[in-house]
């Protein structure tokens, strides 16, 4: 059976008709019905719980994830420790970031930190609007300067010398994950110890 099937034409009826990932296109570009049509058909919501994995390298990378509520980090391992290389809540997308867009090994992994509800966007979907509608690619471009932009935040962030300046930083850039994320998955991200984040999560603020 097709996944992308699996819930026939009721899939769309708890949001408005349609696929939420249409009204994220379209505050790039406008559409036209055809495209809209086919991410309809193709793409799907899906539940995930809490703590669990969306992909790793023993799960393919078949999908993208649009998020509509919950949130989401990926790491890679070193040893027994997971290094979370970023954090993604609502209205983002989750997936695996090396080989993003393809159905290739990676070593990284997208794991749940709150219970999630995303709609899935397959991989081959995506190529086959790329290949065959210019405005996809208008609209991927605009989407992939925005993912480049957080990319090079991030890259901005661990290159800062002390774990103050990666706070402060932080607090700037990413004030909306202070009180809804564990500690735990923060300090991972800005390259510190818990008990170094909050030392000085309590200079910092006061707390």
């Amino acid at each position: 059976m097709n996944i992308e099937n699996i819930y026939g034409d009721k899939k769309w009826i708890d949001f408005g008709g349609k696929s939420p990932l249409i009204a994220l296109f379209k505050s790039f570009h406008e559409l036209g019905p055809e495209i809209e049509a086919i991410i309809n058909e193709h793409t799907f919501p899906v539940n995930f719980a809490k703590n669990k994995h969306v992909a790793s390298p023993l799960k393919r990378n078949r999908y993208i994830y649009f998020i509509l509520k919950g949130a989401v980090h990926g790491y890679i391992k070193t040893g027994s420790n997971k290094i979370t290389t970023w954090i993604t809540t609502e209205n983002e997308l989750a997936g695996t970031i090396r080989n993003l867009w393809e159905d290739v090994a990676t070593d990284e992994y997208v794991e749940t930190i709150e219970n999630v509800l995303a709609i899935a966007v397959p991989h081959t979907m995506t190529k086959y609007l790329y290949e065959n509608f210019m405005i996809a690619n208008y609209v991927g471009r605009k989407m992939t300067e925005l993912y480049i932009q957080g990319a090079s935040e991030r890259a901005f962030i661990a290159r800062l010398p002390t774990a103050r300046k990666r706070y402060e930083r932080l607090l700037v850039t990413y004030p909306h994950l202070m009180n809804r994320i564990p500690l735990k998955y923060i300090a991972s991200f800005i390259g510190m110890r818990l008990e170094t984040l909050s030392r000085l999560r309590g200079k910092v603020t006061g707390e």
